[in-house]
């Protein structure tokens, strides 16, 4: 099992200098995978938790691959497909992809900033709908070209949203579910794949109770999160340090100390 880290790519203690050292950081630990994340129009429910200056996902990933050693894996989670279109996407995906040497991962998901929605004009109560048809012409504009398709990965966790990942994705990308959660749906429904994205928050005592979300706790725990993970089929787990407070962006220290401690533990018992 790979393991990868979502890179804040928005608020205001990123620039270019802090998201070098994020890569720089992530590749160093020896994670697999860098991932960031995407809004298009910053509307006061975005701001709320993802405030300007917020970089576009293809030109910092664009940017961030060939600034990196070669190595490194690079994706979205995730692009939000409604309020794009299909045909760009998906020249887009597919440059970044080959520019990359083969090391972009596609994951999608509806957007759930309605706010957003209204001021880009397209109509929020349709997004699923949207998000199927793009999903299916992003696939056909890939094979019409004879392009090498990245992975997709498909977010949300509703029954549309599993239908979604059967018909069009390489994984199941749920984001910040308990395992419970996780290994029930998994149980109920066969996926193509397994790629969650979990919290990473490290605590010095336990976290209890049953809706603890996966990779929240004492380092013990979340190196039973990653197990049973593992042991559920995921191929990939992208750990995700950002909590809500856009002044997190400002002091980055403690989740480099959190992902340094999780890497080296992963290595040691790996």
């Amino acid at each position: 099992m790979q393991l990868g880290v979502n890179v804040p790519n928005f608020g205001p203690g990123t620039d270019p200098g802090a998201l070098r050292a994020w890569a720089a950081l992530v590749e160093g630990l020896g994670f697999d995978l860098l991932m960031v994340s995407d809004h298009v129009a910053v509307t006061p429910d975005v701001a709320q938790r993802y405030p300007e200056p917020f970089y576009d996902p293809f030109t910092t990933l664009s940017w961030l691959a060939g600034a990196s050693g070669g190595r490194l894996r690079i994706g979205t989670t995730v692009l939000v497909l409604p309020y794009r279109h299909p045909l760009l996407v998906a020249r887009m995906a597919d440059s970044l992809h080959r520019l990359s040497g083969g090391r972009f991962v596609l994951g999608v998901g509806v957007g759930w900033a309605r706010q957003e929605f209204e001021a880009l004009g397209v109509p929020f109560g349709a997004r699923g709908r949207l998000a199927d048809e793009s999903l299916g012409a992003v696939r056909e504009a890939w094979r019409a070209g004879g392009a090498t398709a990245p992975p997709v990965w498909v977010g949300g966790h509703s029954e549309a949203a599993l239908r979604r990942v059967a018909r069009f994705g390489d994984a199941w990308h749920p984001l910040r579910l308990p395992v419970p959660r996780m290994r029930s749906v998994l149980a109920e429904h066969a996926l193509p794949g397994f790629a969650p994205r979990i919290a990473l928050r490290l605590t010095d005592a336990p976290v209890t109770g049953p809706e603890r979300p996966a990779g929240v706790g004492d380092l013990e725990q979340v190196m039973g999160d990653l197990a049973e993970l593992r042991g559920l089929g995921a191929g990939t787990v992208v750990l995700d340090p950002y909590h809500g407070d856009p002044a997190e962006t400002l002091r980055p220290e403690a989740a480099w100390q959190d992902l340094t401690a999780v890497s080296e533990h992963w290595r040691r018992t790996s």
